[in-house]
């Protein structure tokens, strides 16, 4: 918590001016740059803090601000949004809203910033909001905040319109004692308390940056459920599934009582999900922060810190074990792609160089597919060389998929030298991998998305190595590979 005090101050206080001052001939082109997840062009980006589709386009704030038509291209707005805050007052996560009744008083279709304000004298955290006319520069409201407790532990709100009750609803973290509040609002300036939700599932630490939305079930928009997304330990999120009439979120019957997370591997937190004001969509899409609060701060970035993962297209879908909630990389990523390399047989026993796909750098998509039905061990080396690697590997007896990046990055990073793993069950005796290679991270789409993996990795630059390996003989892999565009 330390660590995230620190960084937002440091934000609102000029960051920009301490991480890495880039030259303009080499912008975007930095050592570790992602190259299609988005990033600032200096400074720091942390929490996804207000998603929105309005007017055609995609607006995304951090207190920063970028634009997309379609989420694979950005166009960077403005590093700081945020004008008239008071003194040693510091914006915190938060959310964005378009108030098209002019319930605030701010004029009709007016964007509204909800957010928690940081005092850094007592260290209290309480929620304010901010309204703005172009959705590029919004200005403090002088009645902050609109919703004090007298925390130090209340944070990063998300507003949304409820048709239950036609009123605002405000869903915010009571983040040590792992509960999420509700509050509703007439107005977005005066709020009154409906009901509390918690402890549930991971409850170890700490509660933040909920956000509280509804998915289709198999597909199908007339039977859907609320999805409640928390985030746990400063490190994961964790999901629940229930209902939501507009003031209480209840558990559905048979919700698992060991937690849902959301991201299986070691860098997904605070995402959230785009609010549709056009309603046009049908798909309900999400962006996470790339990053764990253990070493943030301890990035080799040279262009600031942190990035965006892909964004992802969220379901419920319907398992022998009950509703889950599946991730997609979005469809649109797919106009990236140069050539399609296809590859398919019998992985040999031992390790093996990928031959027929060997990228100039670590910017790519492998889609492979491995036949599950003899014992085996098998899986693939990515960002191989001078003796690192990243290793994807899967046991077939248990179904435990592992990712282990301890000896990844050429960089020395406090903390970073990690492994994960998880129990991820083969569909019709096969593991389907949707990997996506970023210069500085590697997301894994299981089976489909109902297991995602995101992690940070580092390599260096000659780290472009792939290789598969397999401990007896007998498993078939298909796989199909594409070298992918920069988007800068």
């Amino acid at each position: 918590m330390k660590e995230r005090i620190i960084l937002s101050t440091l934000f609102l206080f000029g960051i920009s001016a301490i991480f890495g001052q880039t030259a303009n001939n080499t912008a975007y082109q930095e050592k570790y740059r992602p190259q299609y997840h988005f990033s600032p062009k200096k400074s720091w980006i942390g929490d996804p803090s207000g998603l929105l589709y309005y007017q055609g386009k995609y607006h995304m704030y951090w207190w920063g601000k970028v634009e997309s038509t379609d989420l694979v291209h950005y166009q960077e707005v403005s590093h700081n949004v945020m004008q008239d805050i008071p003194a040693n007052t510091a914006c915190f996560t938060g959310s964005a809203l378009i108030d098209k009744h002019n319930t605030a008083g701010y004029g009709e279709n007016a964007y509204i910033a909800a957010f928690t304000l940081f005092d850094r004298d007592s260290k209290k955290q309480s929620q304010g909001i901010a309204f703005s006319h172009d959705g590029k520069t919004f200005h403090h409201y002088d009645g902050n905040p609109v919703l004090d407790i007298w925390s130090t532990e209340f944070r990063d709100p998300t507003v949304f319109w409820s048709e239950t009750t036609d009123k605002w609803v405000m869903v915010v973290a009571k983040a040590l004692e792992k509960k999420v509040k509700f509050y509703e609002s007439d107005d977005l300036k005066h709020w009154t308390w409906t009901s509390d939700f918690g402890p549930s599932g991971d409850s170890e630490k700490s509660w933040e940056c909920p956000d509280l939305f509804q998915l289709p079930i198999d597909g199908d928009w007339n039977n859907r459920k609320w999805v409640l997304v928390v985030s746990v330990n400063w490190a994961q999120e964790q999901y629940f599934i229930g209902d939501f009439d507009g003031k209480t979120f209840k558990l559905i019957d048979n919700h698992p009582t060991t937690p849902l997370y959301v991201d299986k591997g070691l860098d997904y937190y605070a995402s959230r999900v785009f609010r549709d004001y056009d309603g046009t969509q049908r798909e309900v899409l999400s962006l996470g922060w790339v990053a764990t609060w253990d070493y943030a701060q301890q990035q080799p970035s040279t262009y600031g810190k942190g990035f965006w993962s892909i964004p992802r297209q969220l379901e419920l879908k319907t398992y022998p074990e009950g509703l889950r909630m599946t991730q997609q990389p979005l469809k649109a990523l797919q106009t990236l792609r140069t050539k399609t390399v296809g590859i398919s047989g019998v992985l040999p026993i031992g390790t093996h160089k990928l031959h027929r796909f060997e990228p100039s750098q670590n910017v790519y998509e492998l889609d492979a597919t491995f036949s599950t039905d003899v014992s085996n061990t098998f899986g693939l080396n990515i960002c191989v060389g001078e003796g690192r690697k990243v290793v994807v590997s899967y046991d077939t007896d248990s179904h435990n998929l592992v990712i282990d990046r301890t000896h990844t990055t050429d960089a020395d990073i406090a903390k970073f030298s990690r492994m994960t793993h998880s129990q991820v069950d083969p569909q019709d005796s096969q593991l389907r991998l949707h990997i996506f290679v970023d210069k500085s991270c590697i997301e894994i789409f299981a089976n489909d998305g109902k297991d995602v993996f995101t992690l940070q990795t580092f390599p260096s630059e000659t780290q472009t190595g792939i290789e598969t390996f397999a401990l007896r003989k007998g498993t078939k892999m298909e796989l199909n590979a594409w070298q992918l565009k920069s988007i800068w």
